[in-house]
């Protein structure tokens, strides 16, 4: 099953559960809430920056498209949002990073120890939610996904400045670092709407795919998008010595040239041939292939799901793997 056509994002995936989403934002306000100002401080402009909040969105379709009744997915939207902003904190400290969604980032405006340790907050704070929703199964899933994120970032710096990075190991990467949140939130809300096995698992499917194609886009606007429309610099993978799909594929494709110029870019996370690297990167079919790739595990996400009741709820997942690989942020 393909994945259907481009929605509109707010119109078609997130009206089913604005009134869900309204309550995800109050649940944050209120669990951000510290005694330390600093805290209070670097959460609020943590909050102000936006997003597009998928993670939490997954638990809330999937939820409802079992039926759920209740308001435990509105804590465990709040707890992946949570773990998906202390990463990225970390993130940002670990990259250097000056901006993320168009605004400077934490770490930018409030220091790096200051980023970190709130980050540490964010993460303690989403596991106080989590117990308080008193299932020692979704505390499993939720420790089982933080550790395999950690690994992921391990990973990931394993991989900076390395040319000789494959294919498989940078998919590796992305499987732990944001693929496998994505399959937790869906997970999540499949189980505590009491879901069987069998959708459950289809479930995790669908977010492990769909959490695929979005980084795989995300590594293609980096070589094509608007830094506005990001909300990032264009051209950050390269100088922070990233070697990611488009990379990966031009070093595998391109001319003995471009191979030795991308490989000492890598290494050196030098910048100063961006201009002639974007250049060999889009002629060579690099980003092209790098969308089709997307596109296959978008399209694998729809078939996970395939066999879900319908519902408007299914629809939005649905309309999700179509936003995932046609968009410009």
């Amino acid at each position: 099953m393909s994945a259907p056509s481009q929605p509109s994002f707010q119109n078609s995936v997130i009206q089913p559960i604005a009134s869900d989403m309204e309550a995800v934002n109050t649940v944050i306000r209120q669990q951000l809430h510290s005694t330390v100002p600093l805290v209070n401080q670097i959460a609020d402009y943590i909050i102000g920056a936006g997003g597009k909040r998928i993670r939490p969105i997954l638990v809330l379709l999937t939820a409802n498209a079992f039926g759920y009744r209740g308001a435990h997915h509105h804590d465990l939207a709040a707890v992946v949002e949570f773990i998906h902003t202390a990463t990225l904190l970390h993130d940002d400290v670990v990259d250097e990073s000056s901006m993320r969604r168009g605004r400077e980032t934490a770490n930018a405006m409030f220091g790096n120890a200051a980023s970190v340790l709130v980050g540490d907050f964010v993460y303690s704070r989403a596991f106080q939610i989590m117990v308080a929703v008193q299932n020692m199964r979704v505390m499993q899933i939720l420790a089982d996904a933080t550790n395999v994120i950690a690994e992921g970032e391990v990973l990931q710096l394993l991989n900076m400045h390395d040319p000789d990075v494959t294919e498989e190991r940078y998919l590796q990467v992305i499987r732990s670092k944001t693929a496998k949140l994505f399959e937790a939130a869906a997970e999540l809300g499949a189980l505590i709407a009491g879901a069987s096995e069998t959708d459950i698992a289809s479930a995790a499917e669908y977010g492990r795919s769909l959490g695929t194609a979005f980084q795989l886009i995300d590594d293609v606007l980096d070589y094509s998008g608007n830094s506005s429309d990001i909300g990032k610099n264009i051209g950050d993978d390269l100088r922070e010595g990233k070697p990611t799909l488009p990379l990966i594929y031009l070093m595998r494709h391109g001319t003995e040239q471009q191979r030795e110029l991308v490989r000492a870019c890598i290494t050196s996370g030098d910048e100063q041939h961006f201009d002639e690297i974007l250049s060999a990167i889009t002629t060579s079919g690099a980003l092209d292939y790098t969308k089709q790739e997307a596109e296959k595990s978008a399209a694998r996400a729809a078939d996970a799901i395939a066999s879900f009741a319908n519902s408007q709820f299914k629809d939005s997942l649905l309309q999700l793997c179509a936003f995932a690989v046609d968009r410009n942020h």
